[in-house]
């Protein structure tokens, strides 16, 4: 790789690291290519990334950067995850984690914090953005239909009350 091309590489993982709500570092070592594709798809599905970089370079574009503190778990093989959701990204790795011991969290970055294993994992259980999102329209739809139901039911109930009299009075 010559200067151009990893001065470019630099500035794609600086972009990367500054626009992504979660970063996820990984020791890849002994996955298979069709493994490590199978990730890459199911990252992709959840609205992420997977990216193998040199580690030197990634420490380079690390600088300055609000997720700097993963430079740390920037060793050997390593594979970084990444979603603009800060939870997709490490939603999929521990799922992927779970299924293949060869896939081994080392740890990550949401924004300034830095996350260890357990902090990853505790990100991974949080609820993504579009269950919140879901769980909020629910919440907003909720009394709308409650209202609906008390406004309807007093009419329902006159129309019960007098079917009843009319059967008694026949």
């Amino acid at each position: 790789m010559d200067r151009a091309q990893k001065e470019k590489v630099v500035e794609e993982l600086g972009q990367i690291f500054e626009s992504s709500g979660v970063v996820v570092v990984s020791h890849y070592e002994g996955l298979t290519v069709a493994e490590m594709q199978d990730l890459r798809a199911q990252m992709r599905e959840a609205g992420g990334s997977v990216r193998v970089a040199k580690n030197r370079l990634a420490k380079i574009a690390l600088d300055g950067k609000p997720c700097a503190s993963i430079a740390d778990y920037l060793t050997g093989m390593t594979v970084l995850a990444y979603s603009e959701d800060p939870v997709a990204a490490a939603k999929v790795v521990e799922a992927y984690a779970k299924g293949n011991s060869k896939l081994e969290i080392l740890g990550g970055a949401m924004g300034e914090t830095a996350l260890d294993v357990a902090g990853v994992k505790a990100v991974a259980s949080m609820p993504s953005r579009d269950e919140l999102i879901a769980s909020i329209v629910g919440c907003i739809g909720a009394p709308a239909s409650n209202i609906a139901g008390a406004i309807g039911a007093p009419a329902s109930n006159i129309a019960s009350i007098l079917s009843t009299i009319e059967e008694k009075a026949a």
